[in-house]
């Protein structure tokens, strides 16, 4: 945590000047307790500017991958991803991807901030995807509420392959909280899980 804020009192106003992000709806991000943000997914940097915006801590799933890179520049992202709470999720399914949503759960229930991209992976042109239902069975389980985010920009600024993002205008909208508990004790339920999923995307 120390270090997290640490690293976004650094980095943060770097990052600013350089993209001069922009954000709406920040006042939707409720002061205290928990919730999910679910977002769009178009570039690693979402991730990061994002939580930039916020003034509360955000710590999102992200792929398995970015944990077990060789040479410097697999440690530097290990360590980044470590320094900014990410946890990690193997996308093979199963009980990795399990164990990875019981963090966030865990998380939830803590009365804290989670994020989550639904659509699973990073959208290869930058175009909304269908989302997995993980961000349903999270909504149903916690009872926290579910806050739509949409990343603006960051597929022209990162495309999938371009390590560093172009100057280029980003932004995000943060939407209205979307309330689920009238579904409250059917996670089970796969007809519920994709009826909510959609109505998140």
């Amino acid at each position: 945590m120390a270090f997290y804020q640490a690293l976004k009192a650094t980095g943060s106003p770097i990052l600013k000047a350089a993209y001069h992000p922009w954000i709406r709806g920040k006042e939707n991000i409720p002061a205290q307790g928990a919730a999910i943000l679910a977002s769009n997914h178009n570039a690693v940097w979402d991730s990061v500017f994002l939580p930039m915006m916020l003034d509360r801590e955000v710590v999102f799933m992200g792929k398995a991958d970015y944990f077990t890179g060789t040479g410097v520049k697999g440690w530097m992202t290990k360590e980044f991803m470590r320094a900014v709470g990410t946890i990690p999720v193997d996308r093979s399914g199963g009980r990795a991807s399990e164990a990875a949503l019981n963090a966030g759960l865990k998380r939830l229930r803590s009365g804290e901030l989670f994020g989550i991209y639904p659509e699973g992976t990073r959208s290869p042109d930058g175009r909304l995807y269908r989302g997995k239902t993980g961000v349903a069975r999270l909504a149903l389980l916690s009872g926290a509420p579910v806050i739509p985010v949409a990343m603006i920009g960051t597929h022209a600024a990162q495309p999938i392959g371009q390590k560093i993002p172009s100057r280029t205008n980003i932004g995000m909208v943060i939407g209205e909280p979307l309330d689920f508990s009238r579904y409250k004790g059917l996670h089970k339920d796969r007809y519920v899980l994709r009826a909510i999923t959609d109505e998140i995307m």
